[in-house]
């Protein structure tokens, strides 16, 4: 019995040649991704198999010589997953945020993913995951958009101009081939400037790019809308949006947090990705759930609890892809997506990169053991 392992290490070098930017091949994953979860072939954490997962945080003021101090967006998060259909892997992606990071010129978050056979528990691959996550967050919205969004969407508003923002926009443009013209609205002129940057090298098909004063600026007009902001715990330091605003039509993308009006949401089709997901959330986070979880979709769960919508009015994009619900019924439909994040995306996308890699002969083989010293 040849009791050996070693697994792969993939360095970000590694990742992008194995295609891990690949927009239109991540988005056609997280679409595939998306029927595997409907069908329930899965686990996530949790006792109710659907747990985001565990998240370390620290207190405002440690009693302890050395312990890290709360701060903004400081935190660790352990996101474990194991997931079916083509990938049949299991998986982690470990991280630790720091908005202060980027002082350093470090990202706010730098993540890790360690995927695992599904039977042995032997590791497969230690990889670089900052754009495994960035790109299958922008692929959930790009599923959205695909399926949501008007055929002749041609204007698409970025709230939020980092990394988040960069993806999805970069989705919206592989599934919506009329899109010409992005309209920002961002904090510092260094978000900014990047994301100019980012679009000019890397999305050609956009030809106007406006910089704008206010989210009302930005919002108006546009067909796309997508609120890729961080956000504080604070429900009132949300962006505020009026529906007054919002273009006849228009396609709101949420992976992040802003403020609506109930009657305007309640007067939407309201769209999740993965409604176990905040089924669950509802479980952990008691009502009001938004306020904590701080995702668009724990709002209509709100709005269900106080009965200004009704269940069946949440839909899951599956039975939209899989023609179980309607999606778009008109060019005057306001639809509002939310985007959860969950670590089954990072299996999909992190697994198929994998995959890729091997087939290539990317990346460092690292010896685990030639056999077990305790078995």
């Amino acid at each position: 019995m040849d009791a050996k392992i070693d697994f792969l290490y993939l360095s970000e070098e590694d990742m992008i040649k194995a295609g891990v930017k690949d927009m239109a091949s991540c988005v056609e994953v997280m679409e595939d991704l998306l029927i595997t979860l409907y069908k329930g072939d899965y686990v996530m954490g949790g006792a109710n198999h659907n747990s985001h997962g565990c998240m370390i945080m620290f207190p405002d003021d440690p009693q302890f010589e050395g312990m890290p101090k709360n701060a903004d967006d400081r935190r660790f998060m352990a996101m474990p997953a194991y997931l079916g259909g083509r990938y049949q892997m299991a998986g982690m992606k470990w991280y630790g945020s720091n908005v202060d990071n980027k002082k350093k010129g470090l990202p706010r978050s730098i993540l890790m993913m360690m995927l695992n056979d599904k039977d042995t528990g032997a590791p497969l691959a230690l990889m670089s995951a900052n754009l495994v996550s960035a790109y299958r967050t922008g692929g959930i919205p790009g599923v959205g958009a695909k399926y949501l969004a008007r055929k002749d969407a041609k204007v698409v508003s970025i709230i939020g101009p980092g990394v988040m923002g960069k993806t999805s926009l970069a989705a919206f443009v592989s599934v919506c081939p009329q899109v010409d013209t992005v309209k920002i609205k961002g904090r510092s002129q260094r978000s900014l400037d990047a994301f100019v940057k980012f679009v000019k090298e890397e999305l050609p098909q956009i030809k106007n790019i406006e910089v704008c004063d206010t989210v009302e600026e930005a919002v108006r007009d546009s067909d796309i809308i997508s609120f890729t902001t961080t956000v504080r715990d604070d429900v009132f330091s949300f962006p505020y949006i009026s529906g007054d605003w919002i273009k006849k039509g228009a396609l709101i993308s949420m992976p992040s947090a802003a403020r609506f009006d109930d009657d305007f949401l309640a007067g939407c089709k309201l769209v999740v990705d993965n409604s176990k997901l905040y089924e669950a959330w509802e479980e952990e986070y008691p009502y009001p759930t938004y306020p904590q979880v701080q995702i668009i979709g724990t709002k209509f769960t709100d709005l269900k609890h106080d009965g200004k919508v009704k269940a069946e009015d949440i839909i899951d994009i599956t039975d939209i892809i899989e023609k179980r619900r309607l999606g778009r019924e008109s060019d005057d439909e306001i639809i509002v997506y939310s985007v959860g994040g969950m670590p089954v995306e990072d299996i999909a996308w992190g697994g198929t990169v994998y995959r890729n890699a091997v087939k290539m002969g990317i990346g460092i083989k690292l010896p685990l053991w030639e056999k077990p010293e305790m078995a």
